[in-house]
């Protein structure tokens, strides 16, 4: 589980193609530093593994790898990343730390692309204080979007500023822009999109709301005691309305 808080921001070093799958070796010295072999760290919001052996993290290096199945590849965005791609990176949240985003599992639900950019206002000295950005939206994930409501864009933790059928756009601070793959990004680049997974919890409450899969209870039969309980219960409903 992550919080959609960018560590760092990283590198692509090499990518080598292994049938219909692929390991990636990146660079990250702020996640890298004390990683294990099976650590999970987020690379462009994709919860990748940690594949290097003990010795080979013993290393004084600031590279790991992880290896990307084709499944993978098909869902997000990582199939279209080059050696020297910058890469959003964030390492597994630790239980009891602070989730300053929102919860994000890695699990990218569909890709979008950058289809505009607007500046917003300046300080003083000329400096961009915000900027909008608006991306594709895949219909089969629109109505997990809400104005206001979170989302994870290349493993960042946003807030929608407008949610539209096909499209919504977000609000970058300085920060997020220049820490993040987001400042640098250019008209029809795509994203990989996390929508907040429990948006998806309650819609899979709200399908099952009769229960199927519970056996039925039987008729009980009616007596004096369930009768005056019930007539206890209507006369109690009676006094509340």
């Amino acid at each position: 589980m992550f919080t959609g808080i960018i560590e760092e921001l990283g590198e692509v070093v090499s990518i080598e193609e292994i049938g219909d799958s692929s390991r990636i070796r990146l660079r990250g010295p702020v996640v890298r530093a004390g990683a294990r072999h099976g650590d999970s760290i987020a690379v462009n919001g994709v919860c990748l593994t940690v594949v290097d052996s003990a010795e080979e993290l013993a290393a004084e290096t600031a590279e790991f790898s992880a290896d990307v199945m084709a499944e993978t590849l098909h869902r997000s965005s990582l199939g279209e990343l080059k050696p020297g791609s910058p890469v959003n990176l964030e390492r597994a949240m630790a239980l009891g730390a602070r989730l300053g985003g929102h919860l994000v599992q890695g699990h990218v639900d569909a890709t979008g692309r950058l289809l505009s950019r607007e500046p917003g206002e300046r300080d003083a000295a000329g400096n961009l204080r915000w900027e909008v950005l608006r991306f594709s939206l895949p219909e089969s994930i629109s109505r997990y979007l809400v104005e206001k409501g979170s989302i994870t864009v290349d493993g960042v933790s946003l807030t929608v500023v407008e949610a539209a059928r096909d499209s919504f756009t977000v609000s970058l601070i300085p920060a997020t822009l220049a820490l993040t793959t987001l400042g640098a990004k250019t008209l029809g680049e795509s994203v990989n999109l996390e929508v907040d997974v429990l948006a998806k919890y309650v819609e899979r409450l709200l399908e099952s709301r009769t229960l199927p899969n519970l056996p039925n209870l039987p008729n009980l039969p009616h007596t004096a005691e369930t009768t005056a309980d019930t007539a206890h219960t209507t006369h109690s409903t009676g006094d509340n309305e």
